[in-house]
C-alpha cells in the first residue's frame, strides 16, 4: 500500500473543498441561468484553461489516434450528462441535498465494477452497503414524494436527476481504468476539450434568449465552477491517484457531501430537516461498510 505525504493530506482536503463546494456554486449559478448554460460554460472555461497549460508544456495529443473512443466516453459521462443532470436539478433541491445524493457514487461504482472489470467480484459487505446505502436515498426523498407523485415535478424527479449524474460518475470510474498511460494533463485537456464541442450545440439551442449579466453572482459562480471543481480538481485528482493510490483517495467520499452539506447551510441558509442528516449518516455508514476490506488469508 503506497505511504501517503504530507503533501497528499493537503491535496485530499483541496480536493474535498473544491468538489464539495460545486454543489453551492452550481445553486448559486442556475437561479440566473439555465442549467445547459452552467453545464456548458464550466467545461468551456475547464478547457481553455487546460488546454492552454497543455500547449504551453507541449505535451502530445497522440494518443488520441487511438484512444478517441474512450476519450469522448470519458467527455460524456465524466462532465456532460453530469453537469447538466446535477444543474438542472439542483434548480429545484437545495446544494446540500444534492452533496448527500452525491455520496452514493461509490456504492454505484462498486456494482458496475462487478459486471464491467474483469476479475472484480461483489463481496456480501459490499451487497449490504449498496442495499442500505439505496435505503438511505428513500429516507432522503422522503415517503411523501415516493408515495405521491403528485410532488415529483418539485423534489422526486430533481433528485432523480442528481443521482443520474452520480451513476454517470460511477460509469466514468469503470472507463477511466482504461485510459492510456499518458501525460495526465493531455489526457485531461482531451476529455475537457471534446466534452466542450459535444456541448455547444447546448449553448447555441438555449442561450440565444438568455440575458448574461458578466458582473453577476451566477457568471462568477460558473468561472469559479470551472477553474477549480473542474480544470485545477481533475489534475489534483488523476496526480493523487498517481501518488497515493485509490485507496487513499477513496477517503473523499466521506468528507465531499458533509463539506457540502456544511457549504449550503452555513453559506446559503439551507434547512436541513432531521431526516436529511439521518440519510446522510446511513449513506456514509454504507459507503464505509461497502469499503471495508476481508482480512487477508495470504501468507507470505
Amino acid at each position: 500500500m503506497q505511504r501517503a505525504e504530507p503533501l497528499d493530506w493537503l491535496s485530499l482536503v483541496a480536493l474535498t473543498v473544491m468538489f464539495g463546494s460545486a454543489f453551492m456554486l452550481i445553486k448559486l449559478a442556475v437561479q440566473e441561468l439555465p442549467p445547459s448554460i452552467v453545464a456548458t460554460a464550466r467545461i468551456e472555461v475547464a478547457a481553455i484553461l487546460l488546454l492552454g497549460i497543455a500547449l504551453l508544456r507541449k505535451v502530445s495529443f497522440g494518443f488520441l489516434r487511438s484512444s478517441w473512443l474512450l476519450v469522448i466516453s470519458l467527455a460524456i459521462f465524466g462532465n456532460c450528462l453530469p453537469f447538466y443532470l446535477i444543474s438542472w436539478g439542483q434548480q429545484k433541491i437545495d446544494s446540500s441535498v444534492a452533496g448527500i445524493l452525491m455520496a452514493v457514487m461509490p456504492l454505484a461504482t462498486i456494482v458496475l465494477a462487478r459486471y464491467f472489470v474483469p476479475g472484480e467480484k461483489l463481496k456480501p459487505m459490499q451487497v449490504l452497503g449498496f442495499l442500505s446505502g439505496f435505503g438511505g436515498v428513500l429516507v432522503l426523498l422522503g415517503p411523501a414524494a415516493i408515495a405521491e407523485f403528485g410532488n415529483s415535478a418539485q423534489v422526486f424527479f430533481p433528485m432523480l436527476a442528481v443521482l443520474a449524474g452520480a451513476l454517470c460518475y460511477a460509469v466514468n470510474t469503470i472507463i477511466a481504468k482504461h485510459l492510456p498511460d499518458e501525460s495526465l494533463l493531455a489526457v485531461s485537456a482531451a476529455v475537457l476539450v471534446i466534452a466542450g464541442l459535444i456541448m455547444l450545440p447546448a449553448w447555441f439551442l438555449t442561450g440565444q434568449d438568455v440575458e448574461i449579466r458578466l458582473f453577476s453572482t451566477g457568471v462568477f459562480s460558473v468561472i469559479l465552477l470551472g477553474v477549480f471543481p473542474t480544470a485545477i480538481a481533475t489534475l489534483i485528482y488523476f496526480a493523487l491517484i498517481a501518488r497515493a493510490g485509490p485507496s487513499f483517495l477513496s477517503q473523499s467520499n466521506y468528507l465531499i457531501p458533509v463539506w457540502a452539506v456544511f457549504m449550503g447551510t452555513v453559506f446559503l441558509g439551507e434547512p436541513l430537516n432531521i431526516r436529511a442528516y439521518f440519510a446522510l449518516a446511513i449513506i456514509l455508514a454504507s459507503v464505509a461498510l461497502a469499503g471495508r476490506r476481508s482480512p487477508s488469508v495470504n501468507k507470505l
